[in-house]
């Protein structure tokens, strides 16, 4: 398994004044919180830390950061990027304790898309509705990812929360507290046909060609019927 090991330095100062200078030096303002101890106000290297978010396991994986000759384990809980740079404003950091459950987002992987009937020999597509989930276990629980087999699937067919094969000792969180088990997660579809826009207003300009004719013999029928009259 991969294994994710951070530098903090403390930092007194505080305050948004504080946090910029942190930034222009290439420094992450973050805090450390949690087991039953102060939260503790720390710093990372931000191209560090931007390297480490490169990878899908740093976001569900127990992470190990060293303050002050000490090591604890963590995981990643809250994130603050620049909109459109890469660039990292603040990071939250939890602390763990082996014996606490712990609530945790893990992706979801997807296996056996392209060889499932519903694609191979059923034409269709595969939509997915969820692409992550909220779970809850103890640490030494936590999965990496969870894995979706579509291996059985046809056209039609989908598969739904609560049927999710899940490793020992992990709940999904919303089951818990009485959601929907029958929400779907992902399922096999025809793809649907997008009609060009071009093509409706050829059809749209064929259909009042077509009612022309028409309007202009009703017009010169009340021009006729009022020439009768008059006479």
């Amino acid at each position: 398994m991969q294994s994710f090991e951070l530098t903090a330095e403390p930092r007194t100062d505080v305050g948004k004044g504080a946090s910029r200078r942190l930034r222009r030096s290439g420094r992450v303002p973050g805090i450390l919180y949690g087991s039953d101890k102060d939260a503790a106000m720390v710093s990372f290297d931000h191209d560090d830390l931007l390297h480490r978010l490169d990878y899908e396991a740093f976001f569900s994986h127990i992470l190990t950061i060293k303050l002050d000759g000490a090591s604890e384990n963590v995981v990643l809980k809250d994130l603050q990027r620049h909109p459109f740079k890469r660039m990292i404003y603040h990071v939250d950091f939890q602390r763990i304790n082996e014996k606490e459950e712990l609530t945790m987002r893990v992706p979801l992987h997807f296996v056996n898309e392209e060889t499932c009937p519903g694609v191979k020999t059923g034409g269709g597509v595969i939509s997915h509705i969820m692409t992550d989930l909220e779970i809850a276990c103890l640490p030494k629980d936590l999965p990496e990812y969870i894995e979706v087999d579509l291996g059985a699937l046809d056209l039609g067919d989908a598969i739904h929360l609560g049927e999710l094969k899940l490793p020992g000792g992990v709940e999904i969180l919303s089951l818990r507290h009485g959601g929907d088990p029958e929400l779907p997660v992902v399922n096999v579809h025809l793809p649907h046909v997008e009609v060009e826009e071009e093509e409706v207003e050829e059809a749209a300009a064929e259909e009042l060609a077509a009612e022309a004719p028409e309007a202009e013999a009703e017009g010169g029928e009340q021009e006729e019927q009022g020439k009768d009259k008059e006479e």
